[in-house]
């Protein structure tokens, strides 16, 4: 598998006592990180503190890049990063530990701040379809200042990266030879893009990207709601994976939260081959979901490498069948270590987490075997049904 500069580091965990609802969430970090749970169970908190941790400085900086001041109040700072309301979830008893070692947050992110200006991960949250406007991406300062941090600098890098050329040659944006695999490609416009492409528009005055079906230039407003929430995932994709092969210098960690978002469970599928491409270029990856099909893709994965299969039966699963071009990435996938955690109410107003990596469907503890609760419906469904057809028999 392939490492991002020596630099990546071995198996470690991250956790959070007294934040918010949260009392205790310690999660066990993988190549690949899975947290799934009920709305309003602190993912999103756990998953931006984490960013936080490992990139204050950055954020920092870039908060007063743009003209902000917390004038050293971390309340403050939790707001303008967390966005507004949020500084309530911090109190005396809150602790960040990283493999176990306590970590000073709010002393680290008020105080002199010598440090260099680092990044270490690039968030993609799960509001992602907002950062884009009338077919481009929004800057900075184009939100309001209550908005999430990893929302507005999303934005911004999309922006950046729009503005540096990305999509003015003749071949447009999508699909473009040279970036990313030509199997990944394939299937993104077979199942998300339904044979179009995406292409700047060069007959309005205003930057905006279109998309060409069957002869129709089609503005952002009337794509689907798959390609309208994809298409910023997309983008951020391409600021991941250039075409040299390559981590992007310095980053570790890509979190992305609910990849699922306004996509079919074929379009799903494609985005989780991503996943891997990314942990085949170095990253480790962190996900939040309330799709059952990640779920179902992690615990086969660990089937197959379980009873010895191979790169080919990983293809299938993805129904991406004899493409070479993805033989890699699908070895990637049976070789990464992939952790699942759920977070889950123990009272109405704490959450604690729970490792299920395992994912065993006949285990004692009711959270591993339903999978977080994300197989509890189909579980349900089926039992129901079988005692309604069983019922119909006997009165026969």
């Amino acid at each position: 598998m392939a490492t991002n500069g020596g630099s990546r580091k071995k198996v470690s965990t991250f956790t959070l006592e007294n934040v918010g609802q949260i009392s205790k969430a310690c999660v066990r970090l993988g190549d690949l990180t899975v947290l799934v749970g009920p709305q309003a169970t602190g993912k999103s908190v756990f998953l931006q503190l984490f960013h936080l941790n490992k990139d204050y400085q950055f954020v920092r900086n870039t908060l007063k890049r743009h003209g902000y001041d917390w004038k050293k109040d971390w309340g403050q700072f939790l707001d303008l990063t967390l966005g507004e309301g949020m500084c309530g979830l911090w109190s005396e008893t809150s602790k960040v530990l990283c493999d176990n070692k306590p970590q000073d947050l709010p002393a680290n992110v008020l105080g002199a701040g010598k440090g260099k200006n680092l990044r270490h991960c690039f968030y993609i949250p799960a509001q992602r379809v907002l950062v884009m406007q009338n077919g481009w991406p929004r800057a900075f300062t184009n939100f309001q200042m209550k908005d999430p941090y990893v929302v507005r600098n999303f934005g911004e890098d999309l922006r950046l990266l729009m503005e540096a050329g990305l999509g003015s040659g003749e071949e447009g944006l999508f699909p473009k030879d040279g970036k990313l695999k030509k199997g990944l490609r394939h299937l993104l416009q077979e199942r998300l893009y339904q044979g179009g492409g995406l292409k700047l528009d060069t007959n309005s005055p205003q930057k905006r990207l279109i998309l060409e079906v069957g002869g129709s230039s089609l503005p952002f407003m009337v794509w689907s709601a798959g390609q309208r929430e994809f298409t910023p995932l997309l983008l951020g994709l391409y600021w991941l994976l250039p075409s040299t092969k390559q981590a992007k210098p310095g980053i570790d960690w890509v979190v992305l939260e609910e990849p699922e978002m306004g996509l079919h469970p074929l379009g799903l599928s494609v985005v989780l081959l991503f996943v891997f491409e990314l942990i085949g270029r170095g990253y480790k990856v962190l996900i939040s979901t309330h799709s059952p099909q990640v779920l179902e893709m992690v615990w086969a994965l660990k089937e197959i490498k379980k009873c010895g299969g191979g790169y080919q039966d990983v293809l299938r699963l993805f129904d991406a069948n004899g493409d070479s071009s993805l033989k890699s990435t699908a070895e990637t996938a049976l070789a990464s270590d992939i952790s699942v955690s759920y977070f889950a109410h123990t009272s109405p107003c704490r959450v604690e987490s729970k490792d299920i990596s395992e994912l065993d469907p006949g285990s004692e503890a009711p959270e591993e075997a339903n999978w977080g609760g994300l197989a509890e419906f189909g579980g349900r469904a089926a039992e129901i049904v079988s005692e309604v057809v069983n019922r119909k028999k006997a009165t026969r």
